[in-house]
């Protein structure tokens, strides 16, 4: 694994303090787009990996993980996002990055590209969908009609809700209902899903709600056809929050693009198919020239 670079804070001119880090070396860079309401926890195994051989930054959203929030708290969602990570790219001295999206990151990706195509050399879009995603969360329109009232109970009554979810998602039980609801018991360690409960307890449900009002109207469809560089769409069969389908649409609408679906995967691949994701980046990678070419050694000094 490579060194430790860095890790600090950039204070965007809106006010928000946007956490950042950049570990290892090697160009292309790579960047790491979570999903809502996560700080890192699906990129644990992936992320030493392409460490190696890549500068690697992993970066928060607006009041997620470390990161806090601008002056005017209204300012959270898809535009901001993009905005924030070319300046993030700026700071961790990226000119270009493969950017990978897991889940809602995948959204930001295909808008950064649109927005910032000149700073991407390639895309890995993980479980998630090109946009308006309570259309589809489970298959069906439910959450998207429940949404308004969940927005507005947030919004309304955010103390009591933030002790409501905290308390509900400290339990063991949150976690026992999401991997036999949502997730691939055979293939987890409840160890990998314990800091995205601890997180998700202790976020802000207001940033929660507008974050995802964001993501659920935006749509990145029509950009598909545009998208001109090497891209790999992963996806779990078994995924319920973005159904496999969308993958298999995202893919086939975006030129030239591959799809690896993992038959027994959820919306938490990367850490159910570990080994198998590895070497499929890998190979991604290596196929489209987007691995470091080994520097040569400096010529040994002639003996006299």
């Amino acid at each position: 694994m490579s060194h430790f670079t860095r890790q600090d804070f950039l204070t965007v001119p809106d006010g928000a303090p946007l956490y950042y880090q950049v570990r290892g070396t090697g160009e292309p860079g790579v960047v790491l787009c979570d999903g809502l309401g996560c700080d890192g926890f699906v990129w644990k195994y992936l992320e030493p990996q392409l460490e190696r051989d890549h500068r690697v930054l992993r970066w928060n959203y607006r009041g997620h993980g470390r990161s806090g929030l601008p002056t005017r708290r209204q300012r959270i969602g898809m535009s901001y996002s993009c905005d924030d990570l070319n300046r993030l790219m700026d700071a961790a001295g990226l000119q270009q990055a493969v950017v990978f999206g897991h889940s809602m990151g995948v959204q930001v990706a295909l808008e950064f590209h649109r927005r910032y195509p000149e700073r991407v050399k390639g895309l890995v879009l993980v479980c998630g969908s090109y946009g308006t995603l309570l259309n589809t969360f489970h298959d069906g329109t439910l959450l998207k009609r429940l949404f308004p009232l969940i927005r507005f109970t947030v919004e309304s009554f955010p103390e009591p809700v933030a002790r409501l979810t905290r308390s509900l998602l400290s339990t063991p039980l949150a976690m026992e209902v999401a991997l036999s609801v949502e997730l691939n018991r055979s293939l987890l360690a409840k160890s990998d899903l314990i800091p995205y409960f601890t997180h998700l307890a202790n976020m802000d449900p207001v940033v929660f709600v507008r974050t995802l009002r964001s993501a659920a109207h935006h749509n990145a469809w029509r950009h598909l056809p545009d998208v001109d560089v090497p891209t790999l769409v992963i996806a779990g069969q078994h995924d319920k929050f973005t159904p496999a389908w969308i993958s298999r649409r995202m893919a086939a609408h975006i030129p030239g693009a591959q799809l690896l679906m993992l038959p027994e995967g959820t919306h938490v691949a990367p850490l159910e198919y570990r080994d198998t994701i590895e070497r499929r980046v890998e190979r991604f990678f290596r196929e489209h020239g987007l691995t470091p070419t080994p520097r040569p050694s400096a010529p040994h000094a002639a003996h006299p």
